[in-house]
């Protein structure tokens, strides 16, 4: 006896559409929109996007409990019957915390590789994205993109010269408007340890750095990170390509990793970094991310002048 679940999608079969008028083809051709239950739906595997439970998602729990989900998420059906989010997993959280049972939702009929690049793009046009989650949604999506029919199934190359792969990194590329060189180095992070990568996504470790020391074995990355948080101090570009240069001579020891770190930088100032996600939500969404730097010194520079005002009179700038 099947276990699959008896949910009717109402689908038309394309012998039905055989005998359909233009009409009746046009409005088939809809998407069609379904009220599917949340306990029925799985997550993506691997999903490499973070569902947070912040602020943003606070907002969108109040605004689906004001006016319901607007725009549907998108599934597909799965061989058990149950279905697989491809597209609104922060909306589905969003209902769950709202204590809805049902999502509206349209179904895909759509192959693994297929949904894989359908919720990679989706994902993509997201405000804030961390290097950590472009690093394993590129991954994944030129995996995919590579076992396309047609397309070369050979390693990717992670400085983006392997001519095996050109056509599927070429197209990649041209459609998330990133260059080849670029992917590549994303692509080069899902080889960091959780630790580094989680100073990468904080922004204490560039990415050029970060590909570096990617190529480190697993017992090096432990040891560096150790250093790090010991001398309170992360490596620059020159100093991860010390270490991979030792690292491939089989001589990246402790002792050198400390030495390496210990090193003055060249023109070194003290540079404060913040996580994007921690102060975006104090700047107006209409600022472009690129202008973000700008709007923080205006806005200090503001304060500064209050401060002062408020010396002068006795006040509180607060």
């Amino acid at each position: 006896m099947s276990d699959k679940k008896s949910i009717d999608l109402g689908l038309t079969s394309a012998l039905d559409e055989l005998f359909m008028d233009d009409q009746g083809r046009k409005e088939n051709a809809l998407p069609k929109i379904y009220d599917i239950p949340l306990s029925e739906i799985d997550d993506f595997p691997d999903h490499p996007f973070h569902v947070r439970n912040d602020e943003d998602m606070d907002q969108l729990v109040e605004s689906i409990k004001e006016r319901g989900i607007i725009t549907p998420v998108m599934l597909r059906q799965k061989d058990d019957g149950r279905f697989e989010m491809v597209s609104g997993h922060r909306r589905k959280r969003a209902c769950e915390l709202a204590g809805m049972e049902t999502i509206k939702a349209e179904i895909r009929n759509l192959s693994r590789d297929d949904a894989i690049l359908l919720m990679v793009d989706s994902n993509l046009q997201r405000t804030t994205i961390l290097p950590s989650e472009k690093a394993f949604a590129y991954k994944m999506r030129l995996d995919a993109l590579r076992r396309q029919p047609g397309r070369p199934t050979e390693n990717y190359s992670p400085l983006g010269n392997n001519s095996f792969g050109t056509k599927s990194s070429d197209l990649m590329a041209e459609e998330v408007g990133e260059s080849r060189s670029q992917i590549f180095r994303y692509i080069r992070l899902t080889n960091l340890i959780p630790g580094l990568l989680e100073l990468v996504d904080e922004g204490r470790i560039a990415l050029r750095p970060a590909v570096e020391i990617s190529y480190l074995t697993v017992k090096e990355q432990d040891a560096l990170l150790e250093t790090i948080a010991y001398e309170d101090a992360t490596p620059s570009l020159a100093q991860a390509i010390k270490m991979r240069n030792f690292s491939t001579n089989g001589r990246l020891t402790e002792d050198v990793i400390l030495s390496i770190l210990s090193e003055q930088k060249p023109n070194q100032r003290e540079k404060i970094s913040f996580r994007a996600d921690r102060i975006r939500k104090y700047i107006p969404s209409s600022i472009p991310a690129k202008d973000t730097e700008s709007y923080v010194l205006k806005a200090l520079e503001h304060y500064q002048k209050v401060w002062e005002k408020q010396q002068r009179t006795g006040g509180d700038a607060r």
